[in-house]
Parts: C-alpha cells; structure tokens; sequence
C-alpha cells in the first residue's frame, strides 16, 4: 500500500511539475506554494500513513534524494548562465563581481549572523553554527521566479545582460557547494571539541583542498565532455550533431561521482563543470537542449520533495518548533540576508569600472531573494549524519520552517517585485 501511494504522489508531482508553471504565470502565487499546500492538505488526511516522513527515522533517504535535486539543478543553473568567465582575463572576472561579493561578504555574514543568534538563543555552538551554514546558501531548486530563463543560443553574442537575475542564479550557483566548509565547522565542533584541535586542518583540507579539487573536476570534467559533443573524431561520440541531450544527466552524475571520489565538493564541480561545458561552442542550440532536460527533472523532483514536505509539516514535523526557530527563521529572511547583501553589494569607491553595476532598486532585490530551499535540507540530513548532537529534532523543525517561510514570502513577492523592476521581464 505503500509503495502504490508514493506512485499516486509520484504521479501527482509529474502532473502539477506540467501543468502549474503555465497555471500561475499570472498571479503572485509559486508553483512550490501550491505543493506545500496541496502535501499540508493530504497530511491531514490518513492517506500519508506509512510514508517515510520523520526525517529522524528516514534521514538516509532525505539526504540522498535532496543530493541529487539539488545536483540536477546545479547543472541546470550552470548551463542556463550566458554570461562568460575567461580564468585568464581580469576583466571577465570583473564582470561576475555581484556573485564574488555575495559570496564572500554576503554567505560570511549570513553564517555568523545565524550562528550568533543561535548561541545567543541558548544552542550549543556547534548546533547554532550548523543552522547558520545550513540556512545561509541560497537555493538554484526554488528559486527560478528570479534567475535566468535559460541558455540564449543562435547567430549572435551570447552574454547575460540582466543583472539582477544573473547576481542571483550565478550566487545559487556556487553558494550550495562554497557552504560546505562551513557545514564541517560544525560536525568538527561536535565530534573533535575544541577548535585549536582542527583549525589548520579545516583550513586545509576543508576550506581549500576540497574546494580547489571540486572546482579542477568541475573543468576538466566540463572540457572533456564539451569535446566529445562537439569535436570528438568519431561520428557516434559528436551527440550535440544528433541532439542528444541526456548528456546533461550523464554529466551531472559523473561530475558529482568523480569529484566525490577524487576528495572535492561535488555540488561545486557540477556547477563549474556546466559553466566549463557551455563555454565550448557558446551558440549553438545544445546547450538549451541540455537546459531543458535538466530543468524538466529538476522540476518534477522538486516538486515531489515540496509534496512530502507539506506532507510532513502536519504529521508533526513543526512539533519541536518554539519562539527560537520562528524568530531565527524570519529574521534570517526578513533581516540578515538582505542586510548581508547590502553591505556585499555596496559599491566601492572608485572601484566600479569594468565591473558588472546593479542599480539600487537590483541591489535591494538581489539583497532580499535569497531563497531558502532543497540545500538546507540536505545540509542538515548530511551532519545529522555525522553526529547525534546535530541530530536535533529542533533544528528539523527550524529549517523546515524557514523553508516554508521563504517559499512563501519569495513567492508571493517574486512577480510582483521584478515586474517593478524591470516591466520588460517581470
């Protein structure tokens, strides 16, 4: 009975995942809105009894299920990104600068926020450390209200000129791996104590060795399978001539399993190595076949977790919930991330030239949308794994709160915002 209802719902998703999209294009209302609200509704009733919702019990499940959504939409986002980024040219780097500042002030001041008004609610501070690296990354599954549409391709100069949408995929895009480090500060706070027992470690190996071989994967990976599509000698190999565009699956997994394997961030090379795959042959119309492949997935996933989380939100997933985690959750999304961005996005004196520019009115926004999705949840299940003292029903609670919490404010938000914004695109 079980196994034929998680086909109802499976069923269910794929249905919606066709046919919302279009439904809501009109109105201030998410597709994700809905299947939180529909999964809510179908948990008050008894046809859930049985399906795998405690998270406590089921996490192995939780996590690797939101491992591989949040995987297909890094390689969607990467492929969906015109804008390019030449390693070897100052001024492409200059171009991407919104992203560079979101992650390196922005992601930073979110996480010690968080963390501090955790310690400061009482949590021992590996747990407030967690919660903060586990909210603080922007989410690419949930937040497609304001970020690109997709690949351009053709005939012409293919560049992202919409800002604001490019400063939040591109931050999507590389924050759900950059937050990993951050993510073992506290498992190592939790299982090894003291931090003068594993700074220079954690520095290392988990701020830069890891991230350096995920980013090395993510190219040599991407260049590799760029020139079997497109270049390779053999006839049967040159896929992007015929159209074949499960490419973008076999990439994403193979990205993630060897970067894994080889000790980097998976979630990073999967990302870059979508980025290092679109730079080969920037116009032709591969590359927006591949896009629509990885979307069309990512979205039936998505909304498949959106329907088992609205699900478990009435069989008692919010019971641990107190003042703490709904003060810590709304002030994430209502307070420190758009002051974090701000302060990441304020211009420097004399420095603009050559740099990617964002009005105020993008700033603001770019500030205020930063998403909260699918990444907590698998950050969570991920250290819940590692050590019982983040093995919180609490912290369950929380993050699921503050998902929902942002799927809603961001959602309702999203149309009308950027409709304001930019009248042309909204």
């Amino acid at each position: 009975m079980t196994a034929d209802l998680a086909y109802v719902v499976a069923g269910a998703s794929l249905l919606l995942a066709i046919v919302l999209p279009d439904l809501l294009s009109r109105w201030a209302v998410s597709a994700p809105m809905v299947l939180v609200g529909v999964g809510m509704l179908i948990g008050l009733t008894p046809l859930p009894d049985g399906l795998p919702l405690d998270p406590q019990e089921n996490r192995v499940v939780i996590e690797h299920v939101t491992e591989l959504v949040v995987i297909v939409a890094l390689m969607g986002v990467g492929l969906a990104l015109d804008r390019p980024l030449d390693i070897r040219r100052w001024a492409s780097w200059r171009r991407w600068s919104p992203t560079w500042r979101l992650l390196a002030i922005g992601m930073p001041l979110t996480i010690a926020s968080i963390a501090l008004l955790g310690w400061a609610a009482g949590l021992a501070p590996a747990v407030a450390v967690l919660l903060g690296a586990a909210l603080a990354p922007t989410d690419p599954v949930l937040a497609s209200d304001v970020q690109v549409a997709g690949p351009q391709t053709g005939d012409h100069e293919v560049d992202e000129s919409d800002e604001l949408r490019f400063a939040l995929t591109s931050e999507a895009g590389l924050n759900d791996g950059l937050a990993f480090p951050f993510v073992y500060v506290a498992i190592l706070l939790a299982t090894e104590g003291a931090v003068s027992h594993w700074a220079l470690e954690w520095v290392g190996h988990y701020l830069l060795a890891k991230v350096l071989i995920g980013v090395l994967a993510g190219i040599v990976m991407g260049k590799v399978l760029a020139y079997v599509a497109f270049r390779s000698g053999h006839r049967s190999l040159r896929v992007a001539e015929r159209g074949e565009s499960l490419l973008a699956l076999a990439a994403l997994i193979a990205t993630y399993g060897v970067a894994e394997v080889v000790g980097g961030y998976g979630f990073l090379a999967v990302f870059v190595c979508a980025i290092s795959f679109r730079s080969a042959e920037r116009s032709h119309d591969y590359h927006a076949a591949m896009h629509e492949v990885a979307e069309r997935l990512e979205r039936l996933l998505t909304l498949f977790v959106l329907l088992f989380l609205g699900m478990a939100l009435t069989r008692g997933l919010l019971e641990a919930l107190d003042w703490r985690g709904i003060a810590i959750g709304l002030a994430l999304i209502l307070v420190v991330r758009p002051a974090a961005g701000i302060v990441a996005l304020t211009p420097w004196p004399g420095r603009s030239q050559g740099a990617a520019a964002l009005t105020g009115g993008q700033r603001w926004a770019t500030a205020f949308f930063g998403v909260r999705g699918v990444g907590s949840i698998y950050y969570l299940a991920y250290a819940s794994g590692e050590s019982d003292l983040l093995a919180q029903d609490w912290l369950w609670s929380t993050v699921a709160f503050t998902v929902v919490a942002s799927v809603l404010i961001h959602g309702v938000l999203a149309t009308p915002v950027m409709a304001r914004i930019d009248p042309a695109r909204g």
